[in-house]
């Protein structure tokens, strides 16, 4: 893997088909500059070329922040046309973090605000450590999200409550966000990442072209109406019922072993 400056790729669990990105700019509470943001696309375009990835994991360096959205200090002084020209690039990341072929899990171990909260979002599945607190504050900034944050959070909780959130900036804590279904669930922080590394790798060990097109069909199907997000559903199944996993997931069955996996 390339060395970044901000990113650290994790390959201690690549024999179990999980890869670990780890947000690496704890002095500044991992929030996202230019470098980062392009150091994350770089590195995502790389994983996704992996062929021994099945499932990938997002976390923050340190104990106290996941991410708390963009660096205000970098922002400082920018001209509008910096700043169109640094969000094009927070947009290109958050797009490949959506758009990962695999699973992708958030284990979020401290703050998660702003865009780091809109990471989270991004993510398929998320867990956090049960002192983290989140929020989307940009409108006592003066600004609105605009990596994802007034899309997805309405997606994932009832519109009221996700309206409440945004116009009210506030932060909430792990418990309340897993009462809202924000979040998937929650963890002694001692325990996030190990935790969360035994929910990967479970998902790592199923058919890969399955888990593939299970997210294409949800993230696609979403977006439309039933019926046409049934016939998106179909193409998805029939990917999988015509491959080669498909008969050795049968076979592995009748004679009772683990499946074999070849991604065909």
């Amino acid at each position: 893997m390339t060395n970044w400056k901000t990113i650290i790729v994790n390959e201690e669990y690549s024999d179990e088909n999980v890869y670990i990105i780890e947000l690496n700019r704890p002095e500044a509470m991992n929030s996202l500059n230019t470098l980062m943001a392009t150091e994350l696309i770089d590195c995502l375009k790389e994983l996704r070329e992996k062929e021994d990835l099945r499932v990938l994991i997002l976390t923050g360096s340190g104990e106290k922040s996941f991410c708390v959205g963009a660096d205000l200090k970098e922002r400082k002084g920018m001209t509008n046309k910096q700043w169109k020209q640094q969000h094009d690039i927070f947009e290109d990341a958050y797009g490949l973090l959506r758009n990962f072929p695999y699973p992708v899990i958030a284990a979020v171990n401290g703050f998660a605000l702003g865009g780091g909260m809109e990471m989270l979002l991004s993510c398929d599945l998320r867990y956090t450590a049960d002192h983290v607190k989140m929020g989307l504050p940009e409108v006592t900034l003066g600004i609105i999200p605009g990596v994802g944050g007034t899309q997805f959070l309405p997606r994932a909780i009832p519109v009221g409550l996700a309206k409440e959130f945004l116009f009210r900036g506030n932060k909430i804590d792990a418990q309340k966000a897993l009462e809202a279904g924000i979040i998937n669930g929650v963890f002694p922080k001692e325990e996030l990442l190990t935790s969360t590394l035994e929910i990967a790798k479970e998902i790592a060990g199923n058919a890969p072209l399955s888990l593939k097109a299970i997210k294409q069909a949800i993230n696609n199907g979403l977006q439309t109406d039933i019926n046409t997000a049934l016939t998106i559903e179909l193409d998805q199944y029939y990917k999988c019922a015509n491959s080669e996993d498909r008969l050795e997931g049968v076979l592995s069955f009748n004679e009772k072993r683990k499946p074999n996996w070849q991604g065909k």
